[in-house]
């Protein structure tokens, strides 16, 4: 037996191994809050100064970390800029952006940034796990090789292991307690450490063969999303060109008990997954010659929304014998999905400034995102109000937050451009209403 294994296995086991957290975004806080509250003592390391303030004064910059959970963890979270902190970690979980460039390529800076830090203080006996998502092959091929240039070897005097996000923003059915998690080790002791320490925070863990399969896990069940909302927004622009309602379309199929999953059509996709997780997966089968041709044509398809988007606020003003220029266009809501305030990769912010190119006067209203940059401009968030409402020519529902009264927006608008299908129940009285 392996004496290094045994140590850090009883540790995890008893709770007594200190944990460190690289990135406290959506997915490293929520993360480093649940081990908190399992008994760990947890580090979370941020290199933005602000985020690492706020949690020392016990207040949360996530919609979906509540302040009471940051004040459940008492002692058992801190937060720090600086990795030496990594020099007590028994483990260590890589929580970082991995965004694509501007060539649609893998952009990999913030995990080597992390990796060479980790390497700094590696040390015998700890587990480092990748959660970031990225293309089949990281782990091993960028992760592993800086680690081991400290003479350390992997599965025997350290652990290396693959273990994807499964946050889902806004979401308060599924949450990381109850959603099953994937684990991929480096090798067998890799694997079974990193499956003990994830049983301590969630119902249901799910090994698999290597990390490389693990990596693969994450991008097939986003390239599914990614796909299937390609085919839904095509079906959209179709149903719109033989003059059929979509929304009902899609409701009809979904009686159906087997072979048919919905899926809805809206602007565009966002947020810092399904619109770049299918690209790292295509990135990497071009490396190989393979063409990804499923995952290419649903990124075209999806990319193309904000402009389709447009077209319909167009046509709608040409109905009113308006043009976009010139026009007062409200958007409602700039967070990527509902009930968050989360804006990365947002349609809304493609919308804006598809809308702004063409002259049209524009503002937005969003509940959970005060602000907003957008190229070399701060927008801010008006308040919505009847007046607002009725002050301009057309209304565009983006985000369908919770928060919003429906009928009560129908109700003071004069055009509606609805990606949501959020008014479907709102009586539309004098407005017009216009559906993807």
């Amino acid at each position: 037996m392996n004496p290094i294994f045994e140590e850090l296995h009883e540790q995890i086991q008893k709770r007594t191994a200190r944990l460190a957290v690289i990135g406290l975004g959506y997915v490293g806080l929520p993360m480093a809050i649940e081990f908190a509250h399992a008994g760990y003592h947890v580090v979370g390391i941020d290199n933005d100064p602000g985020r690492v303030a706020k949690l020392k004064e016990g207040k949360s910059y996530i919609l979906d970390v509540g302040e009471n959970q940051l004040g459940e963890c008492g002692d058992k979270l801190t937060a720090t800029n600086h990795y030496s902190a990594l020099v007590d970690a028994r483990v260590v979980v890589i929580c970082v952006p991995t965004p694509l460039r501007k060539t649609k390529d893998p952009d990999l800076s913030y995990i080597l940034s992390a990796t060479s830090e980790i390497a700094k203080y590696l040390h015998k006996g700890q587990l480092v796990i990748l959660e970031s998502t990225t293309y089949p092959g990281t782990t091993e091929e960028i992760i592993l090789p800086e680690l081991e240039k400290t003479g350390l070897q992997v599965g025997v005097d350290f652990f290396v292991a693959f273990s994807p996000e499964r946050i889902d923003p806004g979401n308060p059915k599924y949450t990381i307690h109850n959603t099953p998690k994937i684990v991929g080790g480096v090798t067998d002791s890799c694997g079974r450490l990193t499956e003990l320490l994830y049983q301590a925070i969630v119902e249901s863990v799910v090994r698999v063969s290597s990390a490389r399969s693990a990596e693969m896990v994450k991008l097939l069940e986003n390239t599914f999303r990614a796909i299937n909302i390609g085919m839904v927004n095509e079906v959209a622009i179709m149903c719109d060109k033989l003059g059929i309602d979509t929304w009902e379309v899609i409701d009809a199929a979904a009686t159906k008990p087997f072979g048919f999953m919905p899926f809805y059509p809206g602007p565009g996709l966002g947020g810092h997954c399904i619109p770049i997780d299918p690209h790292y997966l295509s990135w990497k089968l071009k490396t190989l010659n393979y063409s990804a041709r499923f995952i290419e044509l649903a990124g075209e398809i999806n990319s193309s929304m904000p402009h389709y988007v447009v077209n319909k606020i167009s046509e709608a003003l040409n109905d009113f014998s308006k043009s976009v220029k010139g026009s007062k266009i409200l958007i409602l809501g700039v967070a990527y999905k509902k009930n968050s305030n989360d804006h990365r990769e947002s349609p809304a912010l493609d919308i804006w400034k598809l809308l702004y190119e063409k002259q049209a006067e524009v503002r937005y209203h969003d509940p959970h995102i005060p602000s907003v940059p957008v190229d070399s401009q701060v927008l801010k968030s008006e308040t919505l109000t009847a007046s607002l409402l009725e002050s301009v020519d057309c209304a565009v529902i983006v985000t369908d937050h919770s928060d919003y009264e429906w009928q009560t927006i129908v109700d003071h608008s004069r055009l509606i451009v609805d990606t949501r299908n959020a008014t479907r129940g709102a009586s539309p009285g004098k407005c017009r209403i216009v559906k993807l």
